[in-house]
């Protein structure tokens, strides 16, 4: 989980140490306390140059951290950027991208590759160059031009859709948010030394720290976001604006309407919409309408809840009531959601 939220220690006079009241807790640390990063799956990929390898869209985010010698990374929209040994990269919404030794070589897809489970979800990919049996013997020439990047997916609990996941950059590089989070670079220090040691349980030692990077960056950008805010961000930090959406996500079963809503920020019914809708780009029943749906769509795929239970916690009177409101936001019904998550878990 990530956790944005500060801590107030009390302020002790020599003589009377009387504690300070605390700071209002911050509004944007209050939705990001929610926020967490699962690993769905990792890998250690140990490719031989020449090597181009593409990863095709997928719903979880990606990351990809080199571990020893360097290569190009490509998305749709920018140009190849390289990376060296020691960067890591995060794809908050998953979008197909290549990774390669050199650009614009032929790719293969990541699927075909070879690959052995080291423990549960951690898999090698790749063939490991066998290193001699005798130690003072030369190490093999193709150990010198391999390359090993480990590779997550991971998924966010947020929706895809969420506000905060749609401001996100499709690329978000570790060692351009160093600066704004010390703990990166020291991650990636301690990325690289598990790399070096090849120590027994390295893979899934990786795997924790790559989970914690991730959740790093993101800190990073948001608060590097946050200096420069605009839309979304600006309107969680505003004390009054924020106060709403902030309970709009903490209950969003609750039946919100305008006057709540109006009442809650201590504005009249209209000074309240109007304001809404001019900072945060919609008007408030609309961003309550999304809420909901992302809720409902995060209780029918994940946890596999039935339409009739998902509209009846919502309020609404009837389940095709609800189907109709589902689909104006996700853009389908939900009883095809739920028939697609079927269909998946008895995929074998």
């Amino acid at each position: 989980m990530l956790d944005y939220s500060s801590k107030n220690l009390p302020l002790h006079d020599d003589d009377t140490a009387q504690a300070m009241p605390p700071k209002p807790a911050d509004l944007l640390s209050q939705i990001l306390l929610g926020l967490r990063l699962d690993g769905v799956e990792y890998g250690r990929c140990v490719l031989q140059r020449p090597w181009s390898v593409a990863f095709p869209a997928r719903q979880e985010a990606r990351f990809h951290f080199v571990a020893r010698g360097s290569c190009w990374l490509w998305t749709a929209g920018h140009e190849w950027m390289r990376l060296d040994t020691g960067d890591a990269v995060l794809l908050p919404r998953g979008s197909f991208h290549i990774l390669a030794s050199e650009p614009d070589l032929p790719c293969v897809d990541i699927a075909s590759l070879a690959r052995k489970s080291v423990a549960d979800n951690i898999y090698l990919v790749g063939a490991e160059p066998q290193a001699p049996s005798d130690p003072t013997l030369q190490q093999p020439d193709d150990v010198a031009t391999s390359d090993v990047v480990f590779c997550g997916s991971m998924r966010f609990n947020l929706d895809a859709l969420h506000p905060l996941l749609a401001m996100m950059p499709n690329v978000m590089r570790a060692n351009e948010l160093a600066r704004r989070d010390p703990s990166v670079p020291a991650l990636l220090e301690a990325m690289e030394r598990e790399v070096a040691m090849e120590r027994i349980g390295a893979c899934g030692i990786l795997a924790r720290m790559a989970d914690v990077l991730a959740a790093s960056i993101i800190r990073a950008w948001v608060e590097c976001a946050c200096s420069d805010s605009s839309g979304w961000i600006a309107a969680v930090q505003c004390p009054r604006i924020g106060k709403v959406i902030a309970a709009i996500h903490s209950e969003p079963e609750r039946g919100w309407t305008v006057p709540t809503l109006a009442e809650l920020m201590g504005a009249s019914r209209s000074s309240f919409a109007e304001s809404f809708t001019r900072t945060v780009g919609e008007s408030p029943a609309k961003y309550v309408a999304k809420v909901r749906m992302f809720q409902a769509r995060g209780w029918i795929e994940r946890e596999g809840m039935r339409v009739a239970v998902a509209a009846s916690r919502l309020g609404y009177d009837s389940e095709a009531s609800f189907s109709r409101a589902f689909k104006r936001v996700i853009g389908h019904s939900p009883g095809a959601l739920r028939q697609r998550r079927g269909q998946e878990k008895s995929t074998p």
